[in-house]
């Protein structure tokens, strides 16, 4: 996607062809950021501090990671030891795990001194799959959104209530539950979307209502909490989410709060879609709520929160009593029943064992 008039990743490599450039989303929507990271070090503290994020863009940064351990030692021993240092980062996100196993099961059988090279190639080929994946979700995506503008007067929009951040900025590009956003704009559909502001670390209010702006799309930003009450006055057409993990069953986790927003679409037959590459599934899980963990973040997220102040300076401000202790769960499972369909790249799959099965023959 575009910032201003040039084109940009979340994450690309650097003309050394050793450290990598990302956006550093901290600081959106009030500074754009590129940042350049080129060790496995500070590949952790991206994922982890969240300089980066959404489950597909930390499975691409991590495979990048492994490419900088390959390049300084390309033993199998340190190849080991950049999977653990890694994938304890964010525990919750699939795709982490996912592109971490990937670039391990592809260098294991290469001889140690073409491991490195091998490893930013494959890193790469990662980044690109991401694109596909996710512009095939916005066709797909798209599908839906046509069919509702269909039954609407001319002109009319469709109303799409979204929850967090999972566009562009969560993944290489186009984003997951953006992707059919921006292809209905492009196709010059008339769309709406309501912006939850995403608490605690506001990627709604941040991040999504950011990307809305560059890319010209009508939004509003709402509270977490009116999500319920413009179902309920008929304002809503469809939530379209992303995931941080879906299992093999069709439960969905994702940011704190979705389950919240599946909730009131079932009351109100909205219609709840999830949009998801296939690297996003554990098919090695089937009971979301039993099996995902869910990353406890620190709780000063909750009770800290940053913005830009009247003179313009980015600050951090307390919102509670500095003795009152936060919980920080990141993450809530939404049951599969609550899920009208998964919207990935081959095609919108019933939230189901046989769903998922009959999307993904051979695998599950």
């Amino acid at each position: 996607m575009n910032v201003g008039d040039r084109h940009y990743r979340t994450i690309w490599l650097s003309d050394d062809r050793r450290s990598v450039q990302i956006i550093d989303q901290r600081w959106l929507p009030h500074d754009f950021r590129v940042e350049k990271v080129g060790t496995v070090a500070g590949i952790a503290t991206a994922i982890r501090d969240m300089w980066v994020r959404g489950a597909p863009l930390i499975g691409v940064t991590a495979a990048y990671g492994v490419a900088m351990q390959m390049a300084d030692d390309p033993s199998d021993a340190a190849l080991d030891g950049v999977w653990e240092v890694l994938h304890e980062t964010r525990p919750t996100a699939i795709n982490l795990r996912w592109a971490l196993d990937e670039m391990r099961n592809f260098l294991r059988p290469l001889p140690s001194g073409q491991r490195a090279e091998a490893a930013y190639r494959r890193a790469g080929e990662i980044a690109d799959e991401d694109v596909g994946l996710n512009r095939a979700i916005g066709v797909n995506g798209l599908e839906i959104i046509r069919e509702i503008a269909a039954r609407k007067q001319p002109g009319e929009p469709v109303n799409i209530l979204t929850h967090c951040n999972a566009g562009w900025l969560a993944t290489v590009d186009y984003g997951t539950a953006t992707a059919p956003i921006y292809l209905a704009t492009e196709a010059g559909i008339p769309v709406h979307v309501y912006v939850d502001e995403t608490r605690p670390r506001n990627q709604g209010a941040q991040l999504t209502a950011w990307e809305m702006t560059g890319h010209g799309v009508p939004h509003t930003l709402i509270v977490d909490n009116a999500g319920g009450h413009l179902m309920q006055r008929g304002q809503i057409d469809m939530v379209i989410v992303g995931t941080d993990r879906t299992t093999a069953a069709g439960d969905v986790c994702n940011k704190i709060g979705t389950y919240l927003k599946a909730l009131a679409a079932a009351d109100n037959d909205v219609p709840f879609y999830v949009a998801l590459p296939s690297p996003t599934i554990d098919w090695t899980v089937g009971d979301g709520l039993a099996e995902i963990p869910i990353e406890q973040r620190s709780g000063d997220e909750v009770s800290l929160v940053w913005g830009k102040s009247a003179n313009g300076e980015i600050a951090q401000v307390r919102i509670s009593p500095e003795t009152t202790p936060a919980a920080n769960p990141a993450f809530d499972v939404t049951p599969a029943r609550l899920v009208t369909g998964l919207i990935t790249e081959r095609g919108v799959a019933k939230a189901s064992r046989d769903g998922l099965k009959a999307m993904f023959p051979g695998r599950g």
